[in-house]
């Protein structure tokens, strides 16, 4: 019994059950009387915030109670995280699990074997996604994204992407972002393809190949994969391959304005010039909210 209000609540039940005095009992179990005798008054907003932050919860069922903390901000909330980790508690509402860190990789000689991103545009990962459409078909996503500001550059979706079509995806995403210095990827056929290779140096870009069967070498598109399967993939149903293609872009644009990433200090890689309005909480319906 470390809150005031459960050893309020445990007074009141010695009081009540065993005959004894409200004295007796403060004394006994170390309640203040004070304490004991001040009624608790809650915030007047506390209604208003506990149906927003359940509101979120519903609208995105694989958000912890930091990153809605996050989007409480956004919408014009003057709250710290601990207000809300406590309604968040008080609702019943799950935190998803922490994902395991991973130590670094390290070649026997001491050297560290990957390059990190420094500035926008100096490192760009792309790799594959797979899904399926309601008949069982399959289709293939094709996610960049630049690995210093964390943007999810482009998502292509097709049932099939050859090689060609990696080109076709990386000529308009440099035109409309610039060159990257470098490229990195997996070592799967579209993206070792002397084709791609050739293409991406003859525009000044360089390659930046993983080891085989090493993905967490490629880590930050793998961990964009992770939330992309986690918070859209796994719980949507497609019914047709352009149906998915709607809703995977809409995603895209949601995880750069607005999902705050604890990466950059619980904001958008790519915000919006205005914040989302807190009556916009309120709108919308969203998928089930996760509670014990």
């Amino acid at each position: 019994m470390v809150s005031p209000a459960r050893r309020r609540a445990c007074v009141e039940h010695v009081v009540r059950e065993l005959g004894v005095s409200e004295r007796q009992a403060c004394k006994v179990l170390g309640q203040h009387r004070s304490t004991q005798r001040k009624a608790p008054r809650g915030a007047d907003n506390e209604a208003r915030l506990t149906a927003d932050i359940v509101e979120l919860a519903k609208r995105y069922g694989r958000y912890g109670y930091r990153r809605i903390t996050a989007l409480l901000r956004g919408a014009g909330w003057l709250v710290n995280r601990k207000r809300v980790e406590r309604i968040w508690r008080g609702e019943g509402l799950k935190v998803p699990q922490r994902q395991l860190k991973r130590g670094r990789l390290w070649l026997a000689d001491g050297s560290c074997i990957r390059l990190r991103p420094e500035r926008p545009n100096h490192v760009w990962a792309y790799d594959f996604v797979e899904d399926r459409t309601r008949e069982g078909r399959k289709f293939r996503m094709l996610c960049v994204v630049d690995e210093f500001t964390r943007e999810a550059l482009a998502i292509r979706v097709a049932r099939k992407l050859s090689s060609s079509d990696v080109i076709d995806l990386l000529a308009d995403l440099f035109l409309r972002h610039g060159t990257p210095a470098h490229i990195r990827s997996d070592q799967g056929p579209e993206f070792i393809a002397e084709a791609v290779k050739a293409w991406i140096v003859g525009v000044g870009a360089k390659t930046a190949y993983i080891e085989k069967a090493s993905p967490w070498e490629n880590g930050y598109v793998e961990s964009f994969n992770g939330k992309l399967r986690d918070e859209l993939l796994n719980g949507e149903v497609f019914n047709t391959l352009r149906e998915a293609q709607v809703l995977i872009e809409e995603w895209r644009q949601h995880y750069n304005r607005v999902r705050p990433h604890s990466s950059l200090g619980y904001r958008p890689p790519a915000p919006e010039t205005v914040p989302v309005a807190r009556s916009q909480i309120s709108s919308g319906a969203g998928a089930a909210a996760v509670v014990h």
